[in-house]
């Protein structure tokens, strides 16, 4: 009896975990120019709000799974409309450096397109795509703590939540 209540207990704790991840709030993503060209310009980050009320978005903390002195905290202070778009262009902060799979992917020829909490496919990034041997996306996921206020109620809200790094390379 106590192995099924556990594996019930285990089964309902998943379910609420793949569900809470599929269903996040805020959606969001950073681009950077700096990812492809070796230059310095800083980084973009957009979100899209889908509540219905107006939130401001703290920060995003990027998890080292490994040691947890190596995250990465973004402040954002940024306020998005309830049902609505924001966006702001920060300083750069290196996302890339100190995880063996952005290593090992980015010498093998990949370059590194966007950091999101939703997945890409070409149609997203408007890309018509007629040879697929030519062109390949590939990802993987990090992650982070997103922490907002939904200004409505002045409710503090945190989520627990995957990024995925979209990575593409057209072959020579």
């Amino acid at each position: 009896m106590h192995r099924l209540a556990g594996l019930f207990f285990l089964f309902a704790c998943t379910w609420i975990i793949a569900d809470t991840q599929e269903e996040t709030e805020i959606k969001f993503a950073f681009y950077s120019s700096a990812w492809g060209e070796n230059t310095d310009d800083g980084l973009r980050f957009v979100a899209y709000n889908q509540t219905a009320n107006p939130i401001r978005l703290h920060s995003i903390v990027f998890k080292n799974s490994i040691n947890v002195a190596d995250q990465v905290a973004i402040n954002l202070d940024l306020l998005v409309p309830a049902r609505g778009y924001a966006e702001v262009e920060i300083d750069y902060i290196d996302l890339l450096q100190g995880d063996e799979c952005v290593d090992r992917t980015l010498s093998d020829n990949w370059r590194l397109v966007e950091i999101s909490n939703y997945t890409l496919n070409p149609s997203v990034r408007n890309l018509i795509i007629e040879n697929t041997d030519s062109f390949r996306i590939y990802q993987f996921v990090k992650t982070v703590t997103t922490r907002w206020t939904d200004l409505t109620s002045d409710e503090p809200m945190q989520t627990i939540e995957w990024v995925l790094y979209h990575f593409e390379t057209r072959r020579d």
